[in-house]
């Protein structure tokens, strides 16, 4: 047993000098790699912040510009890796990690398939010129306007001033109405009035009141108003006119005080906008008091 264990001590004692052997040959090398990878973390900083003043002066969200930073950032590091395992000698350690980073990528990106999927879609979005904060938009039945896009949803805010996240993978997916592209939005009314009235007058009437009281409407020429069709109880019309704003409730506040100048307009020229009615057309010699006995 004593000779058995000194015999082991023994080989401990050589391999620690062989590895001591290797390290002392291997010296340099080492000395080296440290240099480098001291250099490679120094060069990434400054890199990363070259990148991000560049990235200023485009239209990339905020979120957008310290991602691509950051990634930069890793890509050198990960460059002054495999250039120190190259200096030590330690090309198989570099072919495992490249195999295993291969595995490891594919189960990563399995199990992070809507989180990535999203995070493509934020790259995506950030390059649409068409779309940017402060927009007015309407996409997936939801409506406002666009105060932030990062790498997971698309933020809007409602009229009602509630915040709505979309996930981008559902923005890039789907129509997108962008309100804000045009530097005006058009206001549309629909009314009716009763049969009785004169149509010429009641269109005259009506675009006068909104020439009149609407400073973004400066001629006749620039409302449109179209008789639609013969209803239950009314003819009914389409009121249409454009208005400096793309906000959409810029657009409901125009829309509700054409109405309330449209109904003193009326009231004060006996026009009358009736309610829905029914007229019954009875039998001839029909008598209800008869019937109901």
């Amino acid at each position: 047993m004593k000779n058995k264990l000194i015999s082991a001590w023994d080989k401990m004692i050589d391999k620690l000098g062989s590895w001591l052997d290797t390290i002392v040959i291997n010296l340099p090398n080492i000395l080296i790699a440290i240099i480098v990878f001291v250099i490679v973390l120094i060069s990434s900083k400054y890199i990363s912040r070259l990148v991000l003043k560049v990235l200023e002066k485009s239209r990339l969200q905020r979120a957008m510009k310290n991602l691509i930073s950051r990634m930069i950032s890793i890509i050198v590091i990960m460059i002054g890796l495999f250039l120190i395992l190259g200096i030590l000698n330690l090309s198989k350690a570099l072919n495992t990690i490249l195999a295993g980073a291969g595995v490891a990528g594919l189960a990563v990106g399995l199990a992070l398939q809507g989180a990535l999927a999203n995070t493509y879609s934020g790259i995506i979005l950030s390059y649409i010129k068409n779309l940017k904060f402060g927009d007015w938009i309407e996409t997936n039945n939801y409506e406002g306007e666009v105060v932030d896009i990062d790498l997971r949803a698309v933020t809007i805010k409602q009229v009602d001033n509630n915040l709505v996240y979309i996930p981008n993978k559902l923005v890039v997916e789907n129509p997108i109405k962008n309100y804000s592209t045009t530097a005006q939005s058009r206001v549309i009314l629909e009314c009716g009035v009763d049969y009785e009235s004169d149509l010429r007058f009641v269109k005259k009437l009506t675009i006068e009141t909104v020439v009149h009281n609407f400073k973004d409407v400066e001629n006749k020429e620039d409302v449109l108003f179209l008789w639609r069709d013969f209803g239950d109880s009314s003819i009914d019309y389409e009121l249409r006119f454009w208005i400096n704003s793309t906000s959409a409730l810029e657009v409901a506040k125009a829309k509700s005080e054409t109405i309330m100048l449209i109904k003193e307009a009326y009231k004060n020229n006996n026009i009358n906008i009736p309610f829905p009615i029914r007229t019954l057309d009875l039998p001839k010699g029909f008598d209800l008091k008869k019937e109901n006995n």
